[in-house]
């Protein structure tokens, strides 16, 4: 298990649910359609966008983030629909 979470952070490309608290990622792609598709990118979750995570909640999920100025709560479902890379 231990092995897994070391390789895991060493990946540049993971989902945006998986970005720590405080650190930076731009979004690569959104793997989802539809209406959510849809949403999330009236949010301004674009490819090219960088998407910082502000906050958990007390149980985890919802995750706010911070995307073009504005905080967005997602839910770690959705979040994990989104493809991004590591920027710090």
């Amino acid at each position: 298990m231990e092995r897994k979470l070391r390789e895991r952070s060493k990946s540049k490309y993971v989902t945006l649910a998986e970005v720590e608290v405080g650190h930076r990622a731009r979004i690569l792609q959104l793997k989802v359609e539809g209406l959510t598709r849809r949403r999330l990118l009236d949010l301004g979750l674009l490819p090219g966008t960088e998407a910082r995570a502000l906050m958990r909640s007390p149980l985890g999920d919802p995750i706010a983030y911070e995307v073009r100025g504005s905080t967005l709560a997602l839910r770690s479902e959705d979040a994990s629909k989104i493809v991004v890379e590591l920027l710090s």
